[in-house]
């Protein structure tokens, strides 16, 4: 499974941006080299990313691993800070995974960034007014959401989908309908 460096550097950052931990910025310093490489080969083939990163960033990494051993004896683990590195620690076989797959960014924050207006719709959705009417349209933003998502225009999307369902569309063939299945000329 692959852990997202972005969350990582995010719990360091809280303790630097708290206390002014040395500890902290030294990690948060470190793993900025790692985002300067992925900025460097970002759009590259898999394949050239993962070689990119075994040459440039595993070391980095590497030394990283040691660093956070390091201070983990060095600072209480009941700290703010030592909370901070154990969380690390702990999802350190995550973290790396990166490093083996040329498909996987180094964080999530892309995805993040896609499914951020589906999850702030479905929220929306709690002010529909009745339960129902919030689960339904919680429903309807996920598809024009994932519509957009998929470069699909909703309203064209929605149109045609409830057309075909009014027209007898068969439920054992329902993913036909789903957005990155559409085609407008159908």
């Amino acid at each position: 499974m692959a852990y997202c460096w972005a969350h990582a550097r995010r719990k360091l950052k809280e303790v630097f941006d708290r206390d002014g931990s040395e500890i902290a910025a030294e990690g948060l310093r470190r793993i900025a080299e790692f985002y300067k490489v992925e900025a460097e080969i970002r759009g590259m083939r898999p394949g050239q990313r993962l070689s990119a990163r075994q040459t440039r960033t595993a070391p980095l990494v590497a030394a990283f691993g040691e660093w956070l051993q390091e201070q983990r004896l060095r600072v209480s683990a009941k700290s703010r800070l030592g909370e901070k590195l154990a969380y690390i620690h702990y999802h350190w076989d995550g973290l790396q995974t990166f490093l083996r797959e040329g498909r996987v960014e180094i964080d999530s924050n892309g995805v993040e960034n896609l499914i951020r207006p589906i999850a702030l719709n479905r929220k929306h959705a709690l002010f529909a007014g009745h339960d129902e009417g919030g689960k339904a349209w919680g429903r309807i933003a996920s598809l024009i959401e994932t519509a957009k998502i998929n470069g699909v225009e909703p309203f064209a999307y929605l149109k045609a989908t409830l057309e075909a369902i009014a027209d007898g569309h068969p439920k054992s063939r329902i993913d036909e309908l789903l957005p990155w299945n559409f085609n407008p000329s159908s």
